[in-house]
């Protein structure tokens, strides 16, 4: 371009050396093909009647070439009129890139539009040039320094051309050695431990941590500097950084060289500023303490809670810095927090997005912030947890931006991205404890987006066949008291679940009311009605047999329930912190055919490992009591508890722990006396002890977590019978262990995966029993596909 214009100065020169000057009586544009001409005239400072010499004319030029659209401009005179003539630069009407991998085609192209070069754009050769460098560095920055970038410009009819860009991205130079000079209080593993970028090793396969990238050296680096300023050596500091390439540019060396310096102590800790809290509630915040060894994470810490306890009394962006004053000669730091809380901010509007289905009822209902009010960092945080506990979100964030023209309001604007939570499908599954499950069904935990829950199917198995209709409203009232009602029928034959040998049919109704004693803390009450028609074989056990000769084959029963929980679950669907209780009684009224109560207690407790919830330790528990009482004397054995399978102790088959049935085998031919054997089947029992402990580990090549998780676990437990049958003749029940027996808790282990699919939960589990005994069912593998209602 720049010879171009030379040139062009040179001719035009040339040309009108020998004119003198004259006015303008018209203006003429030639050559003009995709550019108007009012882009040129606008451009031109030349106008009609405007005296012009030689200068004046070159000017003009240089204003057209400015613009960017032409590759030559001729001024010639016709008497006086002025001819512009103009070649245009040629259009980019194809634009192809190959060969790249790396970085997306997609993204490739966006980076050369905002540059100037895409499909329908002027095309400049000095833009194409130097786009060429930058791709290049941007490979270089991945450590691919053999990277090749050509261009190929293609001359078509009409003043077009086409591109392609063909990227050789070579090979990622992958990390040979690692060196770091200059450290002396810890070994160089220790510091190499900071680092996420790794030489070669067994797992560089999956992780990449051996591949050189400059913005991963750069936070190693900070991380290798946090990892001194948190133990006291305020003035290290990272005196150079040198990367080197092998000659064949494959191998990568780098060296860093440190100044360690000394341990500093912490002489005195103060605050300073305009202190809207009471200083000793800010003092009891520092968690640095004189003669402490110096740490910046500590310092970052209390400024953080500083300002979230300023930000709950409506100082939203209040500025807490702690400034260290070093004393080299003593090596101690005195540290001071300044606070500035600025002013108090109030709460304009609370503003909801991403809730495509659910109503934003459903989520300001659970706002603990109220507009007009001062903007609470407690609260508003508080109104983002109980979002996640909902289980309709995989994903909740809140911003708290200004209001434009205002120092003194703030919008706080939840954004949720929403999960399948129900189903709805006629469905065709299989589950290993189940069998083949066909039914139709619709689920729905999110009802229409009102919140509500609301379910209703038609579901059978090789064990089951159940017709239900529930529905629930967690916000019946305005203050949070839910109200739900359900009706049912269930034909279960026990038999199929690995239990004795009977069948029942029940149906009946049931209403609950649940009450919030406070944000984490709620109480439930409950009535149910049922009728149960009961069916036994031959073969059944006695304690059935007996049991239907006391009270009959038809029970008709009213129950009332009660519930109790406590969470501080930070999720309502896999959960990564906090814990959970549910302590739960249900009983029939006195008076009833069966008379009866069973007392449940369940725990759970996540561990984080992780910032980012992906490696999290859970703890989980169940224990389960019933009896009879009044006319009944024990437990009805078809309310037992029942132990195994997922959900229990994975391992063993479902349903299948626990004390066996008694059944007869004959008689002896010698005394005429029958003869009683313990059956296969478990009957379970009044008595439950579970126990778990689970590793949730992130899937590997899966980028979103959210709505799958994995698990490593070991499981423990088992069901007892407090009361053993006594056998007609008067012997003991063979085989009964009466009450808890820790030698005969069962343990399994195994790994499991759950995936929330529109249709439902997916799961697999592998698992092994580590102790089973003589009679024990197990099951290496179960899987369930669907709903089972």
């Amino acid at each position: 371009m720049k010879y171009t214009l030379i040139s062009l100065v040179f001719a035009f020169i040339s040309t009108l050396a020998s004119a003198k000057s004259f006015v303008v009586e018209d203006i003429r544009v030639d050559g003009l093909q995709r550019v108007s001409a009012g882009s040129v005239f606008s451009a031109f400072p030349v106008n009609i009647g405007d005296k012009v010499d030689t200068a004046t004319l070159a000017g003009a030029s240089r204003s057209l070439f400015k613009t960017g659209y032409f590759n030559d401009v001729k001024l010639q005179r016709d008497g006086n009129i002025l001819i512009v003539n103009v070649i245009e630069l040629p259009t980019i009407t194809q634009l192809e890139i190959e060969g790249n991998s790396a970085i997306e085609t997609e993204q490739l192209k966006e980076g050369l539009k905002q540059a100037g070069l895409a499909e329908g754009y002027v095309f400049k050769r000095a833009t194409l040039e130097r786009l060429e460098l930058e791709l290049e560095r941007q490979y270089v920055s991945q450590g691919r320094y053999d990277a090749n970038i050509e261009t190929e410009v293609e001359k078509l009819p009409r003043n077009r051309v086409a591109l392609t860009i063909k990227i050789d991205e070579g090979s990622v130079a992958s990390i040979s050695h690692i060196n770091i000079v200059g450290h002396k209080a810890f070994t160089k593993q220790e510091l190499l431990d900071q680092f996420e970028l790794k030489t070669t090793n067994m797992w560089s396969w999956y992780k990449s941590d051996d591949k050189y990238a400059r913005e991963k050296l750069s936070g190693d680096l900070e991380r290798l500097r946090s990892f001194y300023l948190d133990r006291g050596y305020i003035r290290f500091n990272v005196e150079s950084t040198q990367v080197s390439l092998s000659p064949n540019k494959e191998d990568v060396f780098i060296t860093v060289n440190i100044h360690e310096g000394d341990i500093y102590k912490v002489n005195d800790v103060s605050l300073a500023g305009e202190l809207i809290v009471e200083e000793e509630q800010l003092e009891k915040l520092i968690v640095l303490d004189t003669e402490d060894t110096f740490s910046r994470r500590k310092v970052t810490f209390t400024q953080d809670l500083i300002s979230r306890r300023l930000g709950n009394e409506g100082f939203t962006f209040a500025s807490v810095n702690g400034v260290p004053k070093i004393n080299d000669e003593e090596k101690t730091v005195d540290i001071t927090f300044f606070v500035e809380p600025g002013k108090r901010t109030y709460v304009r509007r609370i503003n909801f997005a991403g809730n495509e289905s659910t109503m934003d009822e459903v989520l300001r209902r659970e706002m603990l912030q109220m507009e007009g009010g001062w903007a609470s960092t407690e609260l508003i945080e508080q109104g983002k947890t109980r979002l996640e506990q909902l289980g309709f979100f995989k994903t909740v964030s809140v911003e708290t931006p200004k209001v434009p023209g205002s120092d003194e309001l703030v919008d706080v604007n939840y954004n949720v991205e929403e999960q399948p939570s129900g189903s709805l499908n006629l469905s065709i599954g299989y589950s290993s404890a189940d069998g083949v499950i066909i039914g139709s069904s619709v689920s729905q935990n999110n009802f229409m987006g009102t919140g509500n829950k609301m379910s209703t199917s038609v579901n059978k198995t090789d064990a089951v066949t159940s017709l239900n209709l529930s529905f629930s409203n967690p916000y019946y009232t305005v203050d949070g008291i839910s109200r739900g009602f359900s009706v049912f029928y269930r034909e279960t034959d026990f038999s199929q679940l690995s239990l004795s040998d009977y069948n029942t049919d029940t149906y009946g109704g049931r209403m609950s009311f649940g009450f919030p004693i406070n944000s984490r803390e709620r109480l439930s009450f409950s009535v149910e009605a049922s009728k149960t028609e009961m069916e036994y074989s031959q073969f059944a056990p006695l304690e059935i047999s007996e049991f239907v000769d006391a009270q009959g084959e038809n029970f008709t029963e009213l129950t009332l329930g009660s519930q109790w929980v406590w969470t501080t679950l930070n999720r309502g669907l896999f959960p990564t912190a906090g814990a959970r209780q549910t302590l739960s009684l249900e009983a029939t009224v006195p008076g009833s055919e069966l008379e009866y109560y069973r007392a449940t207690y369940k725990a759970e407790k996540y561990f984080p490992l992780s910032s980012n919830g992906n490696w999290t330790f859970r703890l989980r528990s169940e224990l389960g009591y019933g009896d009879g009482y009044g006319d009944t004397d024990e437990l009805p054995f078809f309310q037992n508890f029942r132990a195994g399978g997922v959900g229990s102790v994975r391992g063993f088959s479902t349903n299948s722990l626990g004390p066996k049935g008694v059944i007869s085998n004959g008689v002896d031919s010698n005394t005429g006396d029958p003869i009683y054997i313990e059956d296969s089947n478990s009957i379970g029992g009044n008595l439950l002890t579970e126990a778990s402990a689970e590793l949730v580990f992130p899937m590997p090549f899966i980028e979103d977590q959210r709505s799958m998780r994995s698990v490593l676990f070991v499981d423990a437990g088992n069901v007892f019978d407090t009361q053993c049958l006594v056998l007609p003749d008067g012997e003991e029940h063979p085989g009964c262990i009466e009450g808890f027996d820790a030698d005969e808790m069962r343990v399994g282990a195994g790994v499991s995966l759950t995936w929330v699919t529109a249709i439902g939960p997916l799961t697999f589990t592998f698992a092994r029993d580590l102790n089973s005994k003589a009679g024990d069912e197990t099951e290496g593998f179960e899987f369930s596909l669907g709903q089972v209602f």
